[in-house]
């Protein structure tokens, strides 16, 4: 962007102005606001009240454009070590959410708490038996990567699991549903960004608790690895939101988990499978 081009921008265009009225990290459209999630990490702001402003007018961006950069959201992949030793090139998300979370929290009160760190804990133990890695948890949803698809299958199955095997209090039922999607994201010094990461948060949004969904990428990575008593059901081709074709959508079946669920959570009509 020229200096002229820059100069006619608004100052809403840009996630940072300093003191000086220096305006920085413009993210007046999709390819400067993953320029800017990608710098956001080498910017030095005046405080830690000017950079959390920042962070939020960036990732206020990043919503509109259906950017999802996972570890930029809370700031918890700031170590740059740390962010150096995950996975790079073809990874596999896995990402998980809680049915039901507002009427469980509305249900148990401050005791949500404990049954949150309960349902984190099952899944960082899952995650990390796998060889898995933590990305990113924040409210009812939890973020992991694996550098192969297999791993990523055997950590939700065993998660959903040790989830059927657990009680909660006042016999109330808790479940998560997963989503797993293979691809090539782009890792920046704020962590994931990618239509990788959009997608496998669509494809767990689409999921019931209690479920594990697949994306066609992830099940053809799997294919013919499965260990006995797993295996995969096509649930058909679906539009899922702010993805420009229907994406054909894979149920993971095992011993020990549940089989039937109500169909998937979409905003718009599905495509079926032909004879399905």
């Amino acid at each position: 962007m020229s200096s002229s081009d820059r100069a006619k921008l608004p100052d809403s265009a840009f996630a940072y102005i300093d003191s000086r009225g220096r305006r920085r990290l413009p993210i007046h459209d999709e390819p400067h606001v993953r320029n800017a999630l990608a710098r956001f990490g080498r910017v030095s702001f005046e405080s830690d009240q000017a950079r959390e402003r920042a962070r939020k007018r960036l990732l206020n961006a990043a919503k509109r454009y259906r950017i999802v950069p996972i570890g930029f959201i809370t700031g918890e992949l700031s170590d740059r070590r740390q962010l150096a030793s995950l996975p790079t090139g073809v990874v596999t998300f896995l990402l998980t959410d809680i049915e039901g979370s507002t009427a469980l929290l509305r249900q148990l009160g401050d005791g949500y708490g404990e049954m949150l760190n309960e349902v984190r804990g099952v899944l960082r133990q899952s995650v990390a038996k796998a060889g898995g890695r933590e990305v990113d948890a924040r409210a009812d949803e939890f973020f992991a990567v694996f550098g192969h698809a297999l791993p990523a299958v055997e950590a939700a199955v065993a998660a959903q699991r040790a989830m059927c095997q657990r009680t909660w209090p006042d016999d109330l039922e808790c479940r998560v549903r997963v989503g797993i999607h293979t691809g090539q994201p782009t890792l920046t010094d704020s962590g994931y960004i990618g239509l990788a990461i959009h997608t496998a948060a669509r494809v767990c949004s689409a999921a019931n608790g209690g479920q594990i969904v697949l994306s066609a990428e992830t099940s053809a990575a799997v294919e013919g690895s499965l260990p006995a008593g797993v295996r995969l059901r096509s649930l058909g081709r679906h539009h899922l939101a702010g993805l420009a074709d229907p994406e054909p959508l894979f149920q993971v079946e095992a011993d020990g988990l549940a089989a039937d669920f109500p169909p998937l959570r979409l905003g718009v009509a599905s495509t079926p499978e032909p004879g399905s």
